[in-house]
């Protein structure tokens, strides 16, 4: 299964719900990828791994695909374990964003599609984390993957971009991913003491989009997660929000398994 985390707005917790969502997954006994798209790097860095240390990335798988590499390496190599048992990182770089224009230029955006294809065997789950645009690399993740899922900050804002998100991730599906399934809006940051998010999410339901039963409050121990680069799932398993993260995971999967 892979499963694209992605909102056109930035600050709604994709890196987040990425990185805990891949994290929970691992916890779960499944091998785990999570492919970081973002030039900024904050799943990557999530998860323990740097981007600017001398290892391979998915730039440097990018550049291969495009026939910048004299000497092909195979697609594990551009995949880093981290220190959390069965989690694995396809890492971001900044050179993400030089790069786009030209890959964009020569169309490789079924290239991390073909990429992931040939690890299917190597991994049970594949979370990809995306920019906060519709780019060429949220193309290319929503290309390449079977299911995505739109997080949402209850943001009056955020509501108001919904409608073109849809319309900007159907069209590219009607174009060239006709399999790819719209699995429902996670309700983030969410504070149950407040009345605009409340009807935020009635908002949502009244359009008749698909809303996840369990949200993610808010709470300061996800920006301490941050700070110690550990997913909440292995930082404080009984957390509430650790706890959040799981039942949001079981309802993702339990969605999978009646689909089939």
């Amino acid at each position: 299964m892979k499963r694209v985390v992605f909102n056109q707005k930035g600050g709604v917790g994709k890196s987040t719900i990425s990185a805990n969502l891949a994290a929970q997954s691992a916890r779960q006994g499944f091998r785990t990828l999570l492919v970081d798209l973002d030039a900024q790097g904050n799943s990557t860095h999530y998860c323990g791994v740097d981007i600017n240390d001398d290892g391979l990335t998915v730039a440097d798988m990018f550049k291969q695909v495009a026939g910048w590499f004299a000497k092909p390496e195979p697609p594990t190599a551009f995949i880093r374990p981290t220190a959390y048992n069965g989690l694995f990182v396809l890492p971001a770089h900044p050179s993400l964003a030089d790069l786009e224009r030209e890959l964009e230029n020569r169309y490789k955006m079924f290239k991390l599609k073909e990429t992931l294809a040939e690890l299917e065997d190597q991994f049970d789950r594949v979370y990809i984390d995306t920019p906060p645009n519709f780019n060429f690399y949220s193309k290319a993740a929503l290309i390449a993957a079977d299911s995505f899922l739109v997080p949402f900050d209850c943001d009056d804002f955020s509501i108001q971009a919904i409608d073109r998100l849809l319309q900007n991730v159907l069209e590219l599906r009607a174009d060239h991913n006709p399999s790819l399934q719209f699995e429902g809006i996670v309700i983030n940051q969410f504070n149950a003491q407040a009345k605009l998010p409340v009807e935020l999410i009635g908002a949502l339901k009244a359009k008749s989009l698909p809303v996840f039963e369990q949200k993610i409050h808010s709470t300061v121990k996800v920006k301490e997660s941050h700070s110690k680069r550990t997913p909440l799932p292995f930082l404080a398993p009984s957390h509430k929000v650790s706890l959040q993260f799981a039942k949001l995971w079981e309802e993702l999967e339990k969605a999978e398994t009646t689909s089939k």
